[in-house]
């Protein structure tokens, strides 16, 4: 019987080793500047809605989110052409990706639910938001994104129970605990290649 398997180099095992990692990989530079986009959008909105409603006399403070779905564009738009661009589609970026559209699709479900009293919505946001953010931090294996999950869903509880003093505060907090602390952190890691 003849051995028809081929005895690879030292070069081409390596290939093959490193293909494997990486197909394991999550894009963490997509991860990085979702992270940034939203966690300073819903910061800035959700602030101004406070100050708006705290110390003027306009109507309708809510109306800044309305800024939200520009930055809805944007994430998409950068989401695909990054995804085009792409070496390598590793399972980390599938899960990270399908995680976050069926977040959008939820979101979107829960304003026409909600369209009715979206004064009650934060502490849901909040809550909902928690899991994909939990679940990022599993993928690529990175606890302040895990942490930043968690503190989600405990500020969901101050965004519901929080009164008028603490309330206003939960959302611009989690987006700073949750979204912006973790992207700075692996920002920082990725340029220092320690990822």
């Amino acid at each position: 019987m003849e051995n028809n398997e081929k005895i690879l180099t030292g070069e081409e095992s390596l290939k093959i080793i490193t293909d494997m990692i990486n197909r394991t990989k999550v894009n963490f530079s997509q991860s990085i500047f979702h992270l940034l986009l939203w966690g300073w959008l819903i910061f800035a909105c959700s602030l101004a809605e406070y100050l708006l409603q705290r110390y003027t006399a306009f109507a309708k403070p809510w109306l800044v989110w309305y800024l939200t779905i520009p930055g809805v564009l944007v994430s998409m738009i950068f989401g695909f052409l990054k995804g085009r661009k792409a070496r390598i589609y590793t399972y980390g970026d599938m899960i990270n990706m399908w995680t976050w559209l069926g977040y959008l699709v939820t979101m979107i479900i829960l304003f026409i639910l909600m369209k009715e009293s979206l004064e009650n919505v934060p502490p849901f946001v909040l809550m909902l938001t928690g899991l994909p953010t939990f679940i990022s931090g599993f993928t690529i294996k990175f606890k302040p994104l895990i942490l930043g999950g968690v503190s989600m869903w405990l500020l969901s509880l101050v965004a519901l129970f929080g009164g008028q003093v603490l309330a206003p505060f939960a959302v611009p907090v989690a987006m700073v605990t949750g979204f912006l602390i973790p992207a700075y952190l692996l920002k920082r890691m990725e340029s220092h290649d320690t990822i």
